[in-house]
């Protein structure tokens, strides 16, 4: 690694290290850099839009300027790299701020992964996809870690005795499942995970659908677009199962959604009706995916119709 650049003049600020964690015999102090320095940190996961939230926060910076130090790492080859802190840095670009200041962490890469995604965690609104990645650079993050010996400064705790996913939650409010659940959706296809950012596609059943492959799920949407429908929990559980089944073609898929298309034009099936071709014990799981293979004859049988 390059040898580090010469630091700023320094500027006393007390008490960032309850606000990041930070150990102030390590680093307690903030210094003015030049914007141009600063970089983003690799596969950053959150996202920097300009929404009302970023309007906002530019309107703080122009008035006020930067309240909260933006948490950077020196890069090898030169500049900072930004841990948290990406919106700021983007508000005062905008604003036309030519230096910011910082706040200097001597942070190993995994280190670094761990500091930004508990940094960036803290905001209130976070999408889906946001979290996905973020848990999973993390959990990454934590199992290169775990179990090495502890050192003095540093930034990740103890892991002794606790699974990666436990260590990912801790802080977050949710379960270690809960952690694995998100980290699934990284395995949907970016324009299924941005129907789920959109609120298109419910968190349970887009978990479900992280298990059929990319091709399936293009089939997946093809079928959506085509039948304007969007798989119900329990229809996601029966597209999953038809992929390990290998049978999720996209003539199935068709006739399995058309169950939401039913249920959208209000069109029901009395509960008698039903189970005079049913025997008393049958499952609804079990009754629904006989119905479903029924339909996906019918549309083979007629061409399709």
């Amino acid at each position: 690694m390059a040898a580090k650049k010469p630091l700023p003049d320094r500027v006393q600020l007390k008490g960032l290290d309850s606000l990041f964690g930070i150990d102030q015999e390590q680093t307690g102090q903030v210094l003015d850099v030049p914007i141009r320095e600063l970089f983003p940190f690799q596969n950053h996961p959150f996202k920097v839009l300009d929404d009302e939230k970023m309007a906002q926060t530019v309107e703080s910076v122009r008035e006020n300027g930067i309240l909260v130090p933006i948490m950077v790492r020196n890069r090898p080859e030169g500049g900072y790299e930004v841990i948290s802190g990406h919106r700021r840095k983007h508000a005062a670009e905008i604003v036309g701020l030519e230096t910011v200041p910082v706040i200097i962490r001597d942070l190993t890469d995994d280190e670094a992964v761990i500091a930004m995604v508990d940094a960036n965690l803290q905001r209130e609104e976070i999408l889906p996809s946001e979290k996905a990645f973020a848990y999973k650079m993390k959990l990454q993050a934590v199992s290169r870690v775990k179990g090495r010996p502890k050192k003095e400064g540093q930034v990740v705790p103890n892991f002794q005795g606790m699974k990666s996913t436990e260590v990912v939650a801790e802080g977050t409010g949710e379960s270690y499942k809960q952690i694995q659940r998100y980290i699934r959706l990284t395995e949907l296809r970016p324009d299924l995970l941005e129907m789920v950012d959109n609120k298109k596609i419910k968190f349970n059943p887009a978990v479900e659908l992280s298990y059929i492959t990319p091709n399936e799920q293009y089939l997946l949407l093809e079928v959506m677009k085509e039948d304007d429908v969007v798989p119900s929990l329990s229809q996601a559980q029966q597209i999953k199962k038809l992929s390990q089944e290998k049978r999720c073609t996209k003539e199935a898929l068709h006739a399995l959604l058309a169950v939401a298309s039913i249920k959208e034009r209000n069109v029901v099936i009395k509960h008698e009706i039903i189970m005079q071709y049913f025997p008393a014990e049958a499952s609804d799981a079990e009754i629904e995916s006989l119905i479903v293979r029924l339909l996906d004859d019918y549309r083979k049988k007629h061409g399709g119709v």
